[in-house]
């Protein structure tokens, strides 16, 4: 009895081990452990959820032409590792990610793409979320940037085509003036109706490069093939939607050499005046990429047989048909080529102080023979600076960043003909002294200055001190007369006490 008493207050559950019902076969307990082992974590089983909705985002159908690798031959190693690693976290995310644009038909072109941009299904938000370094930005299009270190790619969302759109100006996502040129346009839609929305066949181009293939919509593998740039759709249309397409045909087709579609190039001679509603902003940014093209010579002389020269820099086209004022700019804009095609940086400032360089002459010439005003010389040229980018303002607005740079390159000028006494010394020393030099250099070469005055400046900053004080001329300049200080009035104790 004891024992018994023991047995059950020491091992309660000892009797129980023999029951039928509390029997388990090893098998059993076997398989329960393998799926307890393999069975996904909480944060894991998450992740699983979170991603199987995206899945229904991925589209695949599409009626485009597929091109292989074994056709294009794109050499992956011209893609940022950025814009790999973009599309690749978009379709990770379960969405289609494209390369598109310029950067595949530079591929085509076997050149190496200055940016990439990536379109999507998934929405800006989406997109968003997606990447954790990345924002939304944009009015007009509303667009993601992906940041990876000192790269940006650009993620758009494929959009609509606006061109069968009829209640573009009952959408708040949308709108056009009168004159049908598009000032939001925020519709999404498919990769297909993104196609019809691009501009050029060459740039309707999308490269997967997940398997290499590269799809096209409107035959522009072949244009590029070719040497063809066209225009998707009517092109009094297009230019109508957006004017600033005429510059970027001319750009494009001086840059990648290639020949303007009969059909696109009509139109452009009589709508040229369509740019004078486009912002200045926008006009400043693509004058930009034109003179910055590295084939800025081409370019300036198309704009010239499209007579799309007229008002975008104010007189430029009179100051190309002036002999001495064509070569100044003429060489400016070649020397701007030859850095940019060598690897080195060029300076807009510096660029556009030179196509406006004429303007000042012209305006500094009028204020110095003004008899009325009789305005001194560098106070002229100062009143000269300022109404040249004044007028300049109102159809390219120059940032001020770059009007200010080009205002101390214009105003250094006058001091390079100052040859005696410290003011050479003191040139040397200012922070645009190297600008100024350089825009010294070309006003010879094109027989403004005489070349003798840009030697001696070459010779005297590589001179030690003993020879730029021999090379100094004679100071005939008529010195400045001291002011003598002013006596102070000395005041007395009794100038300040009252009268007894």
């Amino acid at each position: 009895m004891i024992k018994k008493l023991f047995a059950k207050l020491f091992n309660p559950k000892a009797g129980a081990q023999h029951t039928p019902s509390s029997t388990v076969p090893a098998v059993t307990i076997r398989s329960t452990l393998n799926n307890a082992k393999s069975e996904p974590k909480k944060s894991e089983r998450e992740k699983l959820k979170v991603q199987k909705p995206a899945q229904k985002n991925k589209v695949k159908a599409h009626n485009g032409v597929i091109i292989s690798h074994k056709t294009h031959h794109i050499d992956v190693n011209l893609i940022s590792s950025a814009a790999l690693k973009t599309t690749e976290g978009l379709q990770k995310a379960g969405f289609d990610a494209y390369i598109v644009g310029g950067a595949v038909r530079d591929l085509l072109l076997n050149r190496t793409p200055k940016d990439f941009d990536v379109a999507t299904n998934a929405t800006p938000e989406e997109v968003n979320r997606v990447f954790r370094r990345s924002r939304i930005i944009g009015r007009r299009f509303r667009l993601v940037h992906v940041l990876f270190g000192d790269e940006t790619i650009e993620v758009s969302t494929f959009r609509g085509s606006h061109l069968e759109t009829n209640n573009l100006k009952d959408n708040n996502d949308a709108k056009v003036t009168d004159s049908g040129r598009i000032l939001r346009d925020n519709v999404f839609g498919t990769i297909e109706d993104d196609a019809v929305r691009r501009d050029f066949t060459a740039n309707a181009l999308y490269y997967d490069p997940e398997n290499q293939e590269v799809l096209d919509f409107h035959n522009g593998y072949a244009d590029i093939k070719a040497g063809v740039l066209r225009m998707i759709g009517v092109p009094e249309k297009r230019y109508a939607e957006d004017p600033v397409r005429m510059l970027r045909a001319v750009r494009l087709s001086a840059k990648l050499g290639l020949k303007i579609d009969p059909a696109t190039q009509s139109p452009i001679a009589n709508m040229a005046d369509l740019l004078q509603d486009v912002p200045p902003s926008r006009l400043f940014d693509e004058m930009l990429k034109l003179f910055l093209s590295g084939h800025a010579i081409e370019s300036v002389s198309a704009l010239r047989e499209q007579h799309l020269h007229h008002g975008l820099l104010p007189m430029l086209d009179v100051v190309l048909e002036q002999p001495m004022g064509e070569r100044f700019v003429m060489l400016a804009l070649q020397n701007t080529d030859d850095r940019i095609l060598a690897g080195k940086s060029a300076n807009p400032s510096f660029l556009f102080a030179t196509l406006l360089w004429h303007e000042v002459l012209a305006e500094w010439e009028h204020y110095k023979k003004d008899g009325d005003t009789n305005i001194p010389v560098i106070p002229a040229l100062h009143m000269a600076m300022t109404e040249v980018i004044a007028n300049q303002a109102e159809k390219l607005a120059i940032h001020n960043r770059y009007t200010a740079t080009m205002k101390e390159i214009w105003g250094l000028q006058p001091r390079f003909e100052q040859r005696a006494g410290k003011r050479p010394f003191g040139l040397l020393t200012h922070p645009r002294y190297r600008a100024a030099y350089d825009f010294l250099l070309l006003r010879c070469e094109s027989g403004e200055l005489p070349t003798e005055l840009g030697e001696w400046w070459t010779t005297f900053a590589d001179a030690d001190s003993e020879m730029r004080t021999s090379m100094l001329q004679a100071d005939t300049a008529p010195k400045k007369r001291r002011k003598k200080p002013r006596r102070k009035v000395q005041t007395t104790a009794n100038q300040n006490t009252p009268e007894a």
